[in-house]
């Protein structure tokens, strides 16, 4: 079944607070490797210019990822998430984040098409914290792969 097009464009309720803490920041870096001391050392960040540790700058995929789960996980979108695979990804920065912060999502639908019998769902997801300033945008590709039998 093709992805519902009446999507595009379709905005969720942000999600409960995503509280975000040193360890799952160290957790983060340690997962991905990357040992850059504002991950881990508050007087590295401080030198940096920031009040907190900050996240390595994929971090935020961990929690828009999981927002995103409103949309490929609505029966009324026509996504098979079986056959789902993460195409692409990209960050737009307001500032990084950091240690203490308090992050909800606003997920979008931004596309839905098919295409040589797989669909392709374009998703936003806009992080902003308790008191209303924008964080970062994610934005991601998915693909639900065809079954071969779409001819």
């Amino acid at each position: 079944m093709p992805l519902n097009p009446a999507f595009v464009g379709r905005a969720y309720p942000p999600t409960a607070p995503y509280e975000v803490n040193c360890e799952k920041i160290r957790e983060f870096a340690d997962a991905v490797g990357d040992t850059h001391p504002a991950y881990t050392d508050p007087a590295a960040a401080r030198a940096l210019g920031h009040d907190a540790v900050i996240a390595p700058p994929t971090f935020p995929f961990i929690i828009a990822h999981r927002a995103a789960e409103q949309v490929v996980k609505d029966p009324e979108l026509g996504l098979d998430y079986s056959r789902v695979v993460h195409s692409d990804q990209q960050f737009s920065y307001t500032r990084p984040v950091r240690a203490g912060d308090r992050v909800s999502v606003v997920t979008t639908v931004e596309s839905a098409r098919s295409l040589g019998g797989s669909d392709i769902l374009g998703v936003r997801g806009d992080l902003i914290t308790a008191d209303g300033e924008h964080v970062v945008t994610v934005r991601m590709v998915i693909v639900a792969r065809g079954t071969g039998r779409e001819r």
